[in-house]
């Protein structure tokens, strides 16, 4: 009797790669991933001033180490690798749901502690959490979550707007102000 597998078809057991380590996953992350929340213009929304957060989790890599990123997808279960840009030659593993970042990467980094970036894994937890709560939908929330998200990756020294931008955005900036979503 012949078995379940057609004959000439791959024993998917044998191909499947190994799961990746956790130890190293979180080297790597340490090394090459961000968690960052990002605050992008966007004038139809009124509550927070015409800002819109978005947290995201992501792990940066030469086009020619695309495997590694489709694996740690494959070991999440969640997320997408892209291009960082038309003329990037840079692919980005990228995890935006806040359920899935809630449910798989969180849980994750909480069990397998990072060295380098543990403190950002914190707020960005925290970040996470009250999102979810929909506390960025509130002023007072979005403010203390646009302070902490300045708070982290080098105390946002790399974000185009200034702090105090963004928490004194007016209906006149919002205006002025194209949209950059």
């Amino acid at each position: 009797m012949l078995g379940d597998n057609p004959p000439g078809a791959d024993n998917q057991q044998e191909t499947k790669e190994s799961p990746l380590d956790p130890n190293w996953i979180c080297g790597f992350v340490d090394g090459e991933g961000c968690f960052s929340v990002a605050i992008h213009r966007n004038p139809f929304v009124r509550r927070t001033r015409g800002w819109q957060l978005g947290a995201v989790f992501q792990v940066t890599q030469h086009e020619g180490k695309r495997g590694v990123l489709e694996r740690l997808a494959g070991t999440f279960g969640c997320g997408a690798v892209r291009s960082k840009g038309p003329r990037s030659s840079v692919l980005v593993y990228s995890v935006s749901s806040l359920h899935d970042l809630e449910e798989r990467i969180i849980p994750f980094f909480r069990a397998h502690p990072l060295h380098v970036k543990q403190a950002d894994f914190d707020r960005f937890a925290g970040v996470v959490g009250a999102m979810l709560r929909k506390e960025h939908l509130e002023p007072a929330g979005f403010d203390r979550i646009v302070r902490v998200a300045y708070e982290m990756n080098a105390v946002g020294k790399q974000r185009s707007r200034s702090l105090e931008e963004v928490l004194l955005g007016s209906s006149e900036t919002i205006r002025q102000a194209p949209f950059r979503g």
